[in-house]
């Protein structure tokens, strides 16, 4: 793909499987504004469809992914009360307008990490 463009996907590790069927919101900020750019799902491999941002349409700048984790953590029986987990924001800077971000999310029902994957 040429220009930048920025993926993700979401693992749960409590059950060893891709997450299916989690939202995923995409925020552009700049100067104290948040701007929506994308709202996805991710699909049985636990990747969106498409880039959250295209190729050749990632600007250098800050970002927010909002995972919607507690939604999908009912989903698999971790409980109808209140969650250790809810929504998980991860903020990240985007360097170079040409390169391919993927920012993965590995998640339980009690702890997640992400990483500057390929």
């Amino acid at each position: 793909m040429a220009g930048g463009y920025l993926t993700t996907h979401v693992l749960d590790t409590a059950r060893g499987q891709p997450a299916a069927g989690l939202a995923v919101d995409l925020w552009r900020l700049e100067n104290g504004t948040r701007q929506m750019l994308a709202q996805a799902r991710t699909n049985a491999d636990g990747r969106t469809v498409a880039p959250l941002i295209a190729p050749g349409k990632l600007a250098v700048g800050q970002y927010e992914l909002v995972f919607h984790a507690g939604d999908y953590l009912r989903a698999q029986g971790h409980g109808d009360g209140v969650l250790f987990l809810d929504e998980i924001p991860i903020r990240f800077g985007l360097a170079d307008g040409d390169a391919h971000y993927h920012v993965p999310l590995l998640l339980s029902p009690y702890g997640y990490s992400t990483y500057r994957g390929s």
